[in-house]
């Protein structure tokens, strides 16, 4: 009981600090901290944990360039390809979030800094460069995402991130052929 406390503490004292940073140094320091209370805690083996926070890191910035396509993309495809991004990292970071809450894991609360850097390029778009842009981006975030999530499936250690792993990967395969398709429909 005391170590949940005390680890209650940590966790609500180091986002307190965290927000009252501001900038994208305390969104870095965010997402940083994330892994460094994970690995101070333990609350699962460090490969878990880090795959636990990229994932969160990148399904942050699934939706939020998803909302963007929702707002900018011209071409219907596009749109909904946004769409559908919104609804389905929505739900898999809501189950990662439930994962991380019963395994005790941290995980960050925006995203780093260098996916923000993306976004903000992306939102500098507009018209058929938007599509473009964004539709290469897709195709190359869910590439290195279905990556990730093949190599975590089969190889961590924590059953529970494993599973979530494996699970999701189907929803990524999904995303990632839609992205290709639409690339190639784009030229």
């Amino acid at each position: 009981m005391k170590r949940n406390l005390f680890i209650t503490a940590t966790v609500c004292l180091l986002f307190g600090l965290l927000q009252s940073c501001g900038g994208n140094n305390s969104k870095k320091a965010e997402t940083d901290s994330a892994q460094k209370i994970n690995e101070t805690v333990k609350p699962v083996d460090e490969k878990s944990s880090k795959f636990a926070v990229e994932a969160a890191n990148g399904g942050m910035s699934e939706v939020a360039m998803g909302k963007l396509a929702q707002e900018k993309a011209t071409n219907p495809r596009v749109k909904a390809f946004g769409t559908m991004m919104v609804n389905d990292h929505t739900k898999i970071n809501d189950e990662l979030k439930s994962l991380a809450a019963t395994l005790n894991v941290t995980l960050p609360a925006s995203i780093n800094p260098e996916e923000q850097k993306h976004l903000d390029e992306l939102a500098k778009k507009s018209g058929k460069d938007f599509d473009k842009e964004y539709i290469m981006m897709m195709v190359e975030d869910h590439d290195m995402d279905v990556k990730a999530f093949e190599e975590a499936s089969q190889n961590l250690t924590n059953t529970d991130i494993k599973a979530f792993a494996n699970n999701t990967l189907a929803t990524l395969k999904v995303h990632q052929d839609s992205a290709k398709a639409i690339k190639a429909a784009l030229k």
